[in-house]
């Protein structure tokens, strides 16, 4: 994975031909030892040189820097092994001979000078080495054999000189730190002298758990489920019972409102049967990281893990805060993961200086937060998040030195954040002539719609080490190039050039997609995935594996559902037991391969048996399976390019590509005709079909090479030298022109929402997901709470979903002939069906007022029969949440507020979307809402409380008074006409109620804090107050009584 780095800033455009390196914006200054002297990674000492004045290189396999003195004690006393390789020291010239040097075939030029009989002063001489201690005082002269003494006649001075060696207090502590070292590195074993059986024994044991699998299914009681399956199927026969009385007892007097209200329940039927079903197979799941570590990263040996890219995307750093930024690429670059396995990509879609500014900051910082975390194992690694806490910081923590260098920390961190809003304050106003950097450079970024693709390496080059001498995982700044003419795609657009410019610099196999506000909560998160996509028998059919969305930051009472528990616990479950959960947009760990438009690898069936009763020449029994057989293999042989590319995950890969010719610059696709000489026809033209490799992926051979390594990593045949020069290639803004960019390849362009439309794609060529919901989260972020905002976000959900609807990708018509099981594709329509629900949603709310204010109503006089089924869809209702709740655990407020807000957003965001969604897609007309703001508290949950007004809050708004002036003039209505009219009245003020109860979080929303008088009182008030004024308005207690017969004009002149 190591790439050179430029020294600056690189921006350039490949159809201009244009590469500039800036040096405006270097990496973090690193101690001047780091860069001059090599540093013993052991015990902290420089590396002395040899007696030919080389500088001393223990292993030549790796070069770990390790000194001389460290080598040979390793050599005699440790396990012989390279602390980095693994790989067995080989013997120097000069230095005493151990077991097993013999078989390594060491020169034998040097054995009188190790066994110094004749000249044994000369020999001392030659030998003694210069040790410094850490405070740069000399220490006494060394003979690199250590304790041990010379074989042969010595002088009495050598032994004198070598006890007072041995007597020596300061050596003895060094050897014991080095050994203590070496032990918690796993290189020394305490226990040599006990029993090899016993130890032989316990290497089995470990063995044959890391065999085990890593993951297992954890299915939901039978004791819960299937209560839960009979209740569903119950409810589904009273629907088919309830829809036939309603059909068949019409209301004669309000013909009108009877047929929209029994449209609107069938519609609700239907919509309510598309969420249910998907639901019918709710798993979880469960891993065993121990299991991982024994398989893969074992203590002493070079970790195995997968390498994984990590995407952050950003746009506005104004509107999304480069401090929540700088937390999230913080918790990246600190993860438990190898540090050469992870590479954290930062993607800038506004070609802002001032997250450019905001991450050279936060490289710097990382270099004293990444150690601090992992010398710790501090929970969560986001420092804004961690010192926020309120919790015991000090429970499991048993080092003494932890509270100091806490403290250190935290204050480091205080200034880190003043240097960063003072970068923001700096950004408020942007001068007339535009951003300079410090050496004097134009920024260019300036004009954020015209500017060059731009690639900054903060950290992961030679001699990024944090303070202890580390390395760092790599931090990649990437602004892709944008040009007035082309279309850019938006989020989908840069998360593409960000797969490119990984697959040109890093190429791992899996890449972790963040938003900007989303950091790592859980540590082990990338762990988590890789014991689903290292599996030997599921990951190479999984695309992604999903983990769930937690929020910070939201109000205790989560009064807008804006944790979205409901989804995230009960859906996304029961999809993980069909064919995999859908792609929410963050917090999901992607196989390249999958992205890259390649169907997952065809599992081996077993063959099927036939019988022998017939005659072979009988076409009824044998040979149907035969011809079944030929014609599949025509149908493979159809395939051509892509059945080629398809069957590439096998282990008999099919592809016959040239693949060193990829690996080249000057790539010819005249190379690979030269090779058609000995095949069939259909070998030559699926060899000639390869031509299609750059219409597909791009003008780019170094990018299409990375396309062929399943396993990642870069081709050793790539020159790395051009490795950025390409990068700029990649991102620039014509380089998706004629290629399947956002058709068949990465994230999908056509929909706001992309990340449902990416992952439909990938299920419908037979792609399987998985859902991981570790104890603790894995990831957080931040979610709108305020009532307008909540609105919005809802808008642009519903609005790509029906934009998905219109389009070719609906799941009504696309991929019959693919690989999406039915239940999962119940569950896609779901996903782009329910803001139509919105319109007869609107019109059942608004029918209880109209049955209150005409005195009319949708049902006519019931009778015992029709009570039973209305009594009992209203049970099976309840009964169906209940049991729903039971086996899901999601606690029944947290459904209740999202019921509630399933009404909210019905009649607002989604009413809204698909309106906007039609003039779009039909007309070409694209609407905007406008948010203006007032002034928020600064208290807890302020933002909570603040109004902004916009054109959403109309309908939930005319809907609230409607039925309020409804329940009015019904009660006033019953009171009017005596006793005997409050009886049809309760079933209309129940159906009123249910409206205002549903909507009762908007009204509170809607009137804010109002000095702190709770919104119920205000609601019940006005209630109240209206019904009384009726009531005596119809009391007229004031006026007089006429006594006698009431006497009136006849109208008849007499």
């Amino acid at each position: 994975m190591d790439s050179p780095s430029p020294t600056g800033l690189v921006a350039g455009s490949h159809r201009r031909n244009e590469l500039h390196v800036m040096h405006g914006h270097e990496e973090p200054k690193i101690q001047n030892h780091h860069l001059n002297a090599k540093v013993c990674r052991v015990c902290g000492d420089e590396i002395g040189l040899k007696e030919n004045g080389e500088m001393f290189m223990a292993c030549h396999e790796c070069g770990f820097p390790v000194c001389q003195p460290c080598y040979e004690y390793e050599r005699s006393e440790g396990n012989q092994t390279c602390p980095q390789c693994n790989t067995r020291y080989k013997r120097h010239k000069g230095c005493p001979r151990v077991e097993g040097d013999g078989d390594d075939g060491a020169d034998m030029d040097d054995f009188e000078d190790e066994f110094p009989l004749k000249s044994p002063k000369k020999s001392q001489e030659n030998h003694r080495l210069d040790i410094n201690s850490e405070n740069g005082d000399r220490m006494q002269q060394w003979r690199p054999n250590g304790l041990s003494s010379f074989t042969g006649s010595v002088t009495a001075k050598e032994l004198e000189a070598e006890r007072e060696m041995e007597g020596n207090m300061e050596w003895k502590d060094r050897v014991e730190k080095w050994k203590v070292k070496q032990e918690k590195r796993g290189m020394i074993n305490k226990d040599d002298e006990e029993d090899n059986d016993q130890d032989a024994y316990e290497d089995e044991m470990l063995m044959a758990e890391a065999r085990q699998p890593l993951w297992r299914k954890v299915p939901i009681p039978s004791s819960k489920i299937n209560p839960y399956r009979i209740v569903i199927v119950l409810r589904l026969v009273i629907l088919c019972f309830f829809f036939r009385f309603r059909l068949t007892t019409p209301a004669k007097d309000a013909y009108a409102l009877w047929l929209t209200s029994v449209i609107c329940e069938i519609w609700f039927a239907l919509s309510w049967i598309l969420d249910q079903f998907p639901k019918w197979f709710p798993i979880t799941r469960e891993t065993y990281l121990d299991r991982l570590s024994m398989r893969f990263d074992r203590e002493g040996e070079p970790s195995r893990l997968a390498a994984v890219d990590v995407f952050v995307s950003t746009v506005d750093p104004l509107k999304e805060p480069p401090i929540i930024t700088a937390n999230t690429v913080l918790s990246i670059l600190s993860v438990d993961y190898p540090v050469d396995k992870v590479s954290c990509y930062v993607s800038d879609d506004g070609a802002s200086m001032l997250l450019f500014d905001a991450l050279s900051e936060t490289a710097e910082f990382a270099r004293r937060w990444v150690p601090f975390c992992k010398k710790y194992t501090i929970e969560p690694r986001a420092p804004e998040f961690y010192f926020s806490e309120k919790i015991d910081y000090l429970k499991d923590k048993v080092q003494p030195s932890f509270v100091k260098e806490r403290r250190a920390m935290k204050r480091e961190y205080e200034e880190f954040k003043v240097r960063i809003n003072a970068l923001v304050a700096k950004a408020q106003k942007k001068p007339e002539e535009g951003w300079v950097m410090q050496d004097g450079t134009p920024w260019p970024g300036n004009n954020t719609r015209d500017h060059p693709g731009m690639i900054q390496v903060y950290l992961g080059s030679a001699g990024a080490l944090d303070v202890e001498g580390k390395e760092l995982p790599r931090l990649v700044y990437v602004s892709r190039e944008k040009r007035p003419g082309y279309q850019h795609h938006k989020k989908a657009g840069a998360m593409n050039a960000l797969i490119r410019v990984s697959a040109v610099l890093t190429n791992a196999p899996f890449m972790l997609n963040l938003d900007c506000d989303h950091y790592i909560n859980n540590s082990k998160a990338l762990r988590e995935a890789m014991c689903f996509l290292m599996d030997p028998q599921l990951g190479k059919k999984l695309c992604y594996v999903q983990f769930p969305q937690r929020f910070d930051g939201i109000d205790p009472n989560d009064r807008y559902a804006n944790r979205n528990v409901v989804f995230f616990d009960i859906n996304m479950k029961g999809l993980d037991g069909i064919q995999g959960p859908v792609y929410v947009g963050t917090g999901c760990v992607f196989n390249r391969q999958a992205l890259y438009g390649y169907d997952p690898p065809k599992s081996q069936k077993r063959p099927k048996m036939t019988c022998d009763c017939w005659p072979s020449w009988c076409c009824c029994c044998c040979c149907s399976g035969r011809s079944r057989k030929s014609k599949s293999k025509k149908e493979d042989h159809k395939g051509g390019f892509l059945g080629f590319i398809g069957k590439k995950g096998k282990k008999n890969k099919m592809v016959v590509v040239n693949k060193k010719s990829y690996m080249k610059r000057g790539f010819d696709l005249e190379e690979i005709e030269e090779g058609l000489e000995g095949y069939d026809e259909l070998e030559k033209s699926s060899l000639m079909s390869q031509k299609s490799f750059e219409k597909r992926f791009g003008q780019s051979p170094v990018f299409i090479a990375s396309t062929l390594m399943e396993d990642g990593g870069l081709p050793q045949s790539v020159n790395s030298n051009g490795l950025i020069k390409e990068a700029i290639h990649v991102i620039s803004c014509g380089y998706e022109e004629k290629t399947e960019w956002g058709k068949e390849i990465g994230w999908i362009y056509g929909s706001v929402t992309e990340d449902i439309l990416t992952g439909f794609k990938m299920h419908c060529r037979g792609w399987k997901s998985v859902y991981c919901v570790p104890p603790r989260a894995a990831f957080k972020g931040s979610a709108p709470i305020n009532l307008a905002d909540r609105l919005h976000q809802v808008l642009r959900w519903a609005l790509g979903s029906v934009e998905i609807f219109l389009s070719r990708h609906c799941p009504l018509w696309y991929g019959y002939g693919g690989n999406l099981k039915w239940l999962e594709r119940l569950a896609y329509t779901n996903t782009i069906v329910y803001p139509f629900t919105s319109i007869p949603l609107l019109a059942y709310c608004t029918i209880p007022a109209i049955c209150l204010l005409t005195g009319k109503f949708i049902i006519p006089s019931l009778n015992n029969f029709g009570s039973l089924w209305f009594i009992g869809l209203f049970l099976s209702i309840i009964a169906t949440g209940i049991l729903e709740l039971r086996w899901s655990g999601v606690s029944i407020q947290d459904w209740w507020r999202n019921e509630q807000f399933w009404v909210i957003g019905g009649v607002s965001a989604h009413l809204f979307a698909v309106f906007q969604g039609l003039l779009k897609v039909l007309a070409g007309v694209d609407t905007n809402f406008t948010v203006t703001s007032k002034a928020a508290d600064d208290t807890e949950f302020g933002d909570l409380y603040l109004f902004k007004w916009t054109t959403l809050l109309i309908p939930p708004t005319t809907l609230i008074i409607l039925n309020m002036v409804g329940v009015v003039a019904g009660v006033s209505d019953a009171i009017n006409n005596g006793y005997g009219s409050w009886g049809p009245l309760f079933g209309k003020l129940f159906f009123a109620f249910w409206v205002i109860v549903h909507l009762y979080p908007f009204l509170k929303g809607l009137m804010g804090r109002q000095n702190r008088t709770p919104t119920i009182v205000v609601l019940w008030s006005i209630l109240l107050a209206s019904i009384f004024s009726l009531v005596w308005v119809r009391i007229d207690p004031f006026l007089p009584k006429q006594k006698g017969p009431i006497l009136k004009q006849c109208g008849v002149e007499c």
